[in-house]
């Protein structure tokens, strides 16, 4: 049963970013700009977090506030200021289709920052992933494109990179304190970074048109995708393997993309006259390389 209930779990997150990506982009940047939605989503989340730490009270080592500081900035910082600020100028389905090169990023953080070897068959993924995601740049960035644009793709992409130095950096701190406790420090030290950057754009919204639907959208973004999904996660974690919840990765850019064509035939607007047969060849190439990083290596018994 408790297998059960994580996957329900991570099929609940996937749907929560699926549609975060139409969500967030339908506020941006007539309502809400990019980096001002960013103090809203970190501000709402750490204090949801720290609301829960008196059911969780944990001190942490002096030693590890700079790596804390490293994830704050990573993976909170950079991380979401570059998707909303890259999803502001792309398309959904594109940066969906982006962010699922994430697990090769990973990889290659943590060949740089741990040394771990690259295989051959994971260094075949890293390359066809690679040609994949700089082939959506090149291609977005060829003709006139009504939403996807190379720069905001480009943003997209270093946001996947900068989550991915964040999860290698992270997984010590994992294994040394509560979730919890590690990712409330690490809101607290991604606000910081955050909110001088994007305070101006969030003092400018104009709260008095804000009807409904764009009070859902907020807490929809905040709430869910933020702080929801990250508990789930965390439960997800707890009885499956990595390599199982890292799968649902895929189902991203399909639910953005239903999502993006419901919404085109009930009359929202179209995020679809961008695609085409070459985004989704290069996406495919994408899948490919995730799918080589991701599987097992075998090691011999001589080896191991």
């Amino acid at each position: 049963m408790p297998r059960i209930l994580a996957h329900l779990a991570l099929l609940v997150v996937a749907l929560v970013y699926g549609g975060n990506y139409l969500v967030a982009k339908g506020l941006m940047p007539d309502l809400i700009g990019p980096s001002g939605f960013i103090v809203l989503r970190v501000t709402g989340a750490l204090v949801l977090f720290a609301l829960l730490l008196p059911f969780n009270r944990e001190r942490v080592a002096r030693e590890d506030l700079p790596r804390l500081v490293f994830c704050g900035i990573t993976g909170v910082g950079i991380n979401m200021l570059l998707f909303f600020n890259g999803l502001n100028a792309t398309s959904p389905v594109n940066a969906s289709l982006i962010m699922t090169v994430n697990p090769i990023l990973v990889l290659i953080a943590s060949a740089l920052v741990l040394g771990q070897p690259i295989v051959r068959r994971r260094l075949l993924g890293v390359i066809l992933g690679g040609i994949g995601a700089a082939a959506i740049l090149l291609w977005s960035g060829s003709g006139e494109r009504v939403h996807a644009s190379w720069q905001g793709d480009l943003m997209i992409l270093i946001n996947a990179t900068s989550y991915a130095f964040y999860l290698v950096a992270v997984k010590p701190l994992m294994s040394k304190y509560k979730p919890l406790t590690v990712i409330t420090w690490v809101f607290l030290f991604g606000w910081l970074f955050t909110t001088p950057i994007g305070w101006q754009q969030a003092a400018d919204i104009d709260w008095s048109v804000f009807g409904p639907s764009e009070w859902i959208g907020i807490a929809y973004v905040v709430l869910a995708t933020t702080f929801l999904v990250y508990l789930l996660n965390i439960f997800a974690m707890r009885h499956l393997q990595p390599t199982v919840v890292s799968v649902y990765i895929y189902l991203q850019p399909l639910l953005a993309t239903v999502f993006s064509v419901a919404q085109a035939r009930y009359g929202g607007t179209d995020y679809m006259v961008d695609t085409g047969w070459p985004l989704w060849a290069f996406g495919a190439l994408i899948f490919l390389g995730v799918y080589l990083v991701g599987k097992p290596v075998r090691v011999s018994p001589s080896k191991a």
